[in-house]
């Protein structure tokens, strides 16, 4: 089993225009993630959780001024993006980009043979490919459309878990990956994370702003996130309460 150490992380986010200074964010997140683990992590809007997620995956915006983040004890801030994700590491975005021109079989194949070190064969692809697309109720056009354009947001997250299924990471960081689904596409996303667990013992970091996917998504641990760091840990029951009462008192 793998395991993610974020260890006293701070970082900024950098100036988008000459004369401005970088602002904070992060400061001092604390958490371990071990395989076959479920992190859910909820908290109030710009309190951090997505900057924490694009951090750990390299985002050239964020600048990490202190601290580690380490799998399976190596220190991946080390690394250049792409190196982050052949060790193991996984993200699903919240917005999804489009990439025209670039057929989403071609990316997912690229991507896979990134991750596994040679290519798979033609024949042996298709069949894997396609079996992946049908666990998450995806039309058989969706091969040929370049990479989320003209994607719905229930077709995005779909293609998100569909890579997350056939790179199998160690660890998958997903950042609000309910956002903008209807109940039927919640539940296939969902179904999608569970199996990937469930056939790789990854552990999974849940950011997400409601409880919903919670119920599908069953989480070990949940994290409240509130000025650029966890202010309290809870178990499956701490969502409950938040749902219930906000996040008032712990702003």
């Amino acid at each position: 089993m793998s395991t993610l150490e974020i260890k006293n992380l701070h970082a900024n986010v950098l100036p988008t225009e000459e004369g401005q200074e970088a602002k904070p964010i992060l400061k001092g997140v604390n958490l371990t993630i071990n395989g076959g683990e479920t992190h859910a992590i909820m908290g109030p809007n710009g309190s951090g959780k997505s900057t924490l997620a694009y951090t750990i995956a390299g985002h050239p915006r964020y600048e990490v001024t202190e601290g580690e983040v380490l799998l399976d004890g190596e220190n991946i801030l080390d690394m250049d993006i792409d190196e982050r994700a052949r060790a193991g590491l996984f993200l699903a975005m919240q917005y999804p980009v489009e990439v025209p021109g670039v057929s989403s079989s071609n990316f997912m194949r690229s991507a896979v043979t990134a991750v596994r070190g040679e290519a798979p064969k033609l024949r042996e692809w298709v069949s894997e490919l396609n079996a992946a697309r049908e666990a998450l109720a995806m039309d058989a056009s969706f091969s040929e459309r370049s990479v989320n354009e003209g994607f719905s947001g229930g077709e995005k997250k779909r293609h998100e878990v569909m890579q997350l299924s056939l790179l199998k990471p160690k660890i998958a960081v997903m950042d609000e990956t309910d956002s903008g689904l209807d109940v039927d596409a919640l539940r296939i996303v969902s179904e999608g994370i569970n199996r990937y667990q469930e056939e790789t013992g990854g552990g999974v970091l849940m950011i997400t702003h409601y409880k919903r996917i919670l119920n599908y998504v069953r989480p070990d641990f949940v994290h409240v996130f509130a000025g650029g760091k966890i202010v309290a840990t809870g178990g499956a029951e701490l969502a409950d309460q938040l749902e219930a009462e906000g996040y008032e008192k712990f702003i």
